[in-house]
């Protein structure tokens, strides 16, 4: 499974977050949440929906620990900030390098996609991770638990020279 690179321009998330560990998923409890309010978000651009990871230090892979803490985010991008509906909030994705993997499967199975990603193919390349937030793009091809389900996972990297955008 070799991943497209892309450069990302910076996209303006509105979501809401919740500090969790993968110990302690609670992504399924977010959506929930989240989903039923989507409408709310004014100035959306509702063709994918991004479930982000903030880890918050370059480290959090490094030492890494199932129950280290870090910002989960369900989001949807927007044209621009405004107004943000209560309990909202807003994420800035910066615009730099990522390496781009399709999971193809359940959202159960998505553990397998990110074993590669992190056991094989980032030790093995020319990247190395960059700290900006992670996430999945979920577009019209998601279908969470099928198994015909594809969805985008987009790792920040920079070339390990230090060149990430």
């Amino acid at each position: 499974m070799l991943p497209r690179i892309e450069t990302l321009s910076e996209k303006k998330l509105v979501g809401m977050k919740k500090q969790m560990a993968f110990a302690n998923n609670k992504t399924i409890e977010l959506w929930k949440i989240f989903m039923p309010r989507l409408n709310e978000i004014r100035n959306s651009i509702r063709t994918k929906l991004f479930s982000a990871e903030v880890y918050g230090t370059p480290l959090f892979f490094q030492n890494f620990n199932p129950s280290s803490e870090f910002e989960k985010w369900a989001a949807v991008e927007v044209t621009e900030l405004g107004i943000v509906p209560d309990e909202m909030e807003t994420l800035i994705l910066p615009a730099g390098i990522y390496a781009v993997f399709i999971h193809k499967g359940p959202a159960s199975e998505g553990q397998k996609t990110y074993e590669h990603i992190f056991n094989n193919w980032l030790p093995n390349s020319d990247f190395t991770l960059d700290n900006r937030p992670h996430f999945a793009l979920m577009g019209e091809k998601y279908k969470n638990d099928d198994p015909n389900s594809e969805e985008e996972i987009w790792i920040p990297v920079k070339t390990k020279d230090g060149y990430h955008s």
